[in-house]
């Protein structure tokens, strides 16, 4: 009986992709047809439409979302930010992690099945591809292991071919994600001497998409991805997941044996694990290799139908469903989930809302004391560095709020600051000293656009003691 159990246990020894001696298994998934293959492919539609669109789309002349991570620019829903911006954008971050893990313990992996981009382009381009070339997976078995004559390195090369340009294709859009749509069009139109980092970067990611989709395959979602490591500590009994009834389908047996009322619906087909792009047996309970695909779903519910009995043998449920019968529950750590992700939202808006298109630090010169103007005044010396959030040049002025002092700008005139830059000057606060009463004076500094306020700043006006 001990060995019994150890055998049936004996697939959470290893990934369902390496044998006993730990070599790779490949996996050959049979094509899915059903209910939820239609809907995922209506929702990979969706997804190839964004990620082909999103990079032609512009808001306030600026892309709609831009990722420079090389010039420390994010540009999100047309608004641009700088790395004076990171605690905003860190809180998104956190507020996503927050939504991740609530989204998880109620949903499970919905995301790594519907919506994650591994697997769309995996299972909605690289794998259909696979089958038109190929075939399906017993011919792409047998291709495998047969000779290499004619047919194999045909259908190999073009395969191969086929899998590069896509990945380029992709490579293409990934990368104007992150430098813009308008600089990869020089790229692509410009002599290669002119643009030979933004080449090499294009050659670099083609690779690496070309290395993942034709060869790396499903190991991302079981080696590299942190995501289904974290099901261990992010579901629990009430999560929605993909599971097997083994209640009503246990014991399984084949249909001829069903004369027999005390086996259950299951017949034990193996369909659900052949096509299985990860290749478990779902049957087996929660693993980490499983994405939620559904393709699972749809091959028991067509089996069911053949054999005339009940499809949902494998289904949406969770654990407790499954044991007691009982609906998904929305749990007091979901409510607490949804709380904090509510006050992090709020936070993250109010942030947003007030977020400055204009945003200044002004120091006193490191290393400078103050210095006597004649015989009735004082001066020290600052410098301001100004980011440029808009898509216009700004020539900013210094004032002072109240008080009789005046602000000498070093060069005379406005400081320019270009759009979307940053500029920097130097100025000389210069006040009387009558009005300096303590060793430090705290000033209000407003700047100014013409007449229009732009922003207001404080900092402290060294002076003499005892005037």
């Amino acid at each position: 009986m001990l060995q019994e159990e150890q055998e049936d246990i004996s697939f959470r020894d290893r990934l369902a992709t390496i044998d006993e001696r730990g070599k790779r298994k490949w996996i050959f998934a049979q094509k899915p047809k059903g209910h939820f293959t239609n809907l995922r492919t209506y929702v990979s539609w969706g997804f190839f439409l964004l990620f082909l669109s999103l990079p032609f789309i512009e808001m306030n002349g600026r892309p709609f979302f831009l990722f420079n991570i090389p010039d420390a620019k994010f540009i999100i829903f047309g608004k641009v930010f700088w790395p004076q911006d990171f605690f905003i954008f860190g809180l998104t971050m956190v507020s996503f992690v927050i939504f991740i893990v609530l989204f998880t313990a109620a949903f499970g992996r919905l995301f790594c099945g519907w919506v994650c981009p591994q697997t769309i382009f995996m299972e909605m381009v690289f794998r259909k591809l696979e089958y038109l070339i190929e075939g399906d997976a017993s011919t792409q078995r047998l291709l495998k292991n047969g000779p290499w004559n004619t047919e194999k390195i045909v259908k190999k090369v073009s395969k191969h071919l086929v899998f590069f340009l896509m990945s380029f294709i992709i490579a293409n859009f990934f990368l104007a994600y992150i430098i813009g749509i308008r600089e990869l069009w020089k790229i692509i139109t410009e002599p290669v001497t002119e643009h030979f980092a933004g080449f090499v970067s294009l050659c670099l990611f083609s690779g690496v998409f070309y290395g993942v989709y034709a060869f790396f395959r499903e190991q991302v979602c079981t080696v590299v991805c942190p995501y289904g490591r974290l099901q261990g500590v992010l579901l629990d009994r009430n999560s929605l997941i993909v599971a097997y009834d083994y209640k009503r389908g246990e014991p399984r047996g084949k249909v001829k044996e069903k004369e027999a009322l005390s086996l259950g619906d299951c017949i034990d087909c193996l369909q659900c694990v052949k096509v299985c792009p990860t290749g478990i047996d779902i049957r087996n309970g929660t693993q980490l290799e499983c994405i939620n695909c559904t393709a699972c779903i749809d091959a028991c519910d067509n089996i069911m139908e053949k054999v005339g009995r009940p499809k949902g043998l494998i289904r949406y449920a969770s654990e407790n469903g499954i044991e007691n019968s009982e609906p998904v529950k929305y749990t007091t750590r979901m409510k607490l989930y949804t709380a904090l992700l509510m006050v992090l939202l709020v936070i993250l808006s109010a942030l947003l809302l007030t977020r400055k298109d204009i945003d200044a630090t002004i120091m006193r010169t490191p290393g400078m004391l103050f210095q006597e103007r004649g015989t009735d005044s004082i001066s020290n010396l600052y410098n301001i560095k100004v980011v440029n959030k808009t898509m216009k040049d700004v020539p900013m002025n210094v004032g002072i709020e109240r008080g009789d002092g005046k602000i000498e700008i070093i060069g005379g005139g406005p400081i320019i600051v270009k759009k979307e830059g940053q500029g920097s000057g130097s100025f000389f606060i210069v006040l009387p000293k009558k009005s300096i009463t303590s060793r430090k004076t705290v000033l209000g500094i407003v700047l100014l656009e013409g007449e229009k306020v732009l922003d207001h700043k404080k900092t402290n006006f060294l002076g003499p003691i005892n005037q």
